[in-house]
């Protein structure tokens, strides 16, 4: 076989093996003990290896703690640039790729934080597994509060980009009704408990 053939047989293998690597990766949820590599094309001194440590962090220079278990790539490299865009007179180019994964027999749980806060029992983060609804949450959250005003529970999401705001009725819900509570929430989601007017 010719070098020519040879070489295009080659790129005939390699090329779309890159491309299922590629979207392997994108879908990849990070784990603890896994390695990742960190590019700053504007500062090469930051470029480095980063192991995810055992609660789920990685530590980037300039920034600090970076929560990467449980996330993908993407949305790593969205909040490393976003923390480091201060630092540059115009946001950073930033590359996260996976160096390494971690030597895990069986597979650590998946979950996504999420937020609650206003007239709730314990509001705060809370990391719950991909898949959950709004209903379901609620019901983990701790109960609401005397003062809250659970006809205007308001979900605020980001999922498209653009901030969204969801409304629905949690009284309506007691009586078998109820809109926009099977909504499946996503990573930073915030649920907000408003309180009651004077009269409400």
């Amino acid at each position: 076989m010719s070098k020519f053939l040879r070489a295009i047989c080659t790129a005939m293998i390699v090329v779309p093996l890159m491309t299922v690597m590629a979207s392997a990766q994108s879908d990849y949820r990070v784990r603890s003990d896994d390695v990742l590599q960190l590019e700053v094309l504007e500062d090469p001194s930051l470029n480095r290896d980063l192991l995810v440590l055992p609660d789920g962090q990685i530590n980037v220079p300039f920034v600090g703690n970076v929560r990467a278990r449980g996330r993908t790539l993407a949305q790593i490299k969205s909040t490393v640039m976003n923390a480091l865009a201060p630092s540059f007179a115009e946001p950073p180019n930033v590359f996260i790729g996976l160096r390494a994964l971690a030597d895990i027999e069986d597979p650590e749980p998946v979950t996504i934080d999420v937020y609650v806060i206003g007239e709730v029992e314990t509001p705060g983060k809370r990391e719950i597994e991909p898949g959950t609804t709004v209903l379901q949450f609620l019901a983990e959250m701790g109960g609401f509060s005397t003062f809250a005003a659970t006809k205007r529970i308001q979900l605020r999401t980001s999922r498209t980009g653009v901030e969204q705001v969801y409304n629905f009725n949690y009284q309506d819900v007691e009586l078998g009704g109820g809109k926009g509570t099977t909504t499946i929430m996503a990573d930073g989601d915030v649920i907000i408990v408003p309180q009651r007017r004077l009269f409400e």
